[in-house]
């Protein structure tokens, strides 16, 4: 549970908590925060949340998440929200620059598991 000590990694899960609580209140937000950091914040959190789970059932805190695995998790997103969920659900809309974020947070969450 390397990855837990890291100050970024408690950054991403406490400012994601703070924007969801805020939204939960209705505290008016930032444009950008309110509609874009929680997309920009999903892969991190997803892929940091599966990591930690890995390492603690394999008790191996030197495993990582592949590249590949990475990408999928990502493009099983991107076309979920932002293609399939669109289509059938109407409280869902599809937005372009929201799989543009889940991409640059998986950037994120590569970069910052593989200078762990």
């Amino acid at each position: 549970m390397i990855l837990l000590k890291k100050p970024i990694v408690l950054f991403i899960f406490t400012s994601a908590f703070a924007v969801y609580l805020m939204q939960y209140l209705s505290i008016q937000l930032p444009e950008l925060i309110n509609n874009y950091y929680n997309n920009l914040l999903c892969m991190p959190l997803v892929l940091t949340t599966c990591l930690i789970v890995l390492q603690f059932i394999k008790k191996n805190n030197r495993l990582t998440i592949p590249i590949f695995a990475i990408a999928s998790v990502t493009l099983y997103y991107i076309l979920y929200f932002e293609w399939y969920l669109p289509n059938v659900n109407k409280r869902y809309t599809s937005d372009p620059i929201d799989g543009v974020l889940y991409v640059i947070g998986a950037i994120g969450f590569y970069s910052m598991q593989k200078h762990g």
